[in-house]
């Protein structure tokens, strides 16, 4: 059975929340301003890459890299131009 795990980080006045179900599938959901902008899944403990929009004027690309394993996920923000930033677990 599966565990959510959420990450939060905040970047250029958005707030970018990752939420990650882990099991056989691992479901990745993002959200960025508290609205749903991407998902992806992968089998097993396999990273999975998922390509947002930061809503600004144009529109900024950015990554969310999530690692499921081992143990507790690990999330970061890929910006680019900019170094990685790890998203902060958050514990609900």
């Amino acid at each position: 059975m599966g565990r959510r795990h959420h990450f939060h980080i905040d970047y250029a006045g958005h707030s970018i929340s990752a939420t990650v179900e882990t099991g056989r599938t691992v479901v990745v959901e993002i959200l960025i301003d508290g609205k749903e902008t991407g998902h992806g899944t992968t089998r097993d403990d396999h990273p999975v890459t998922v390509q947002v929009e930061l809503p600004t004027d144009p529109p900024t690309p950015v990554l969310v890299h999530v690692n499921p394993a081992p143990g507790v996920p690990r999330c970061t923000l890929e910006v680019p131009g900019a170094e990685d930033r790890v998203m902060s677990p958050r514990p609900f």
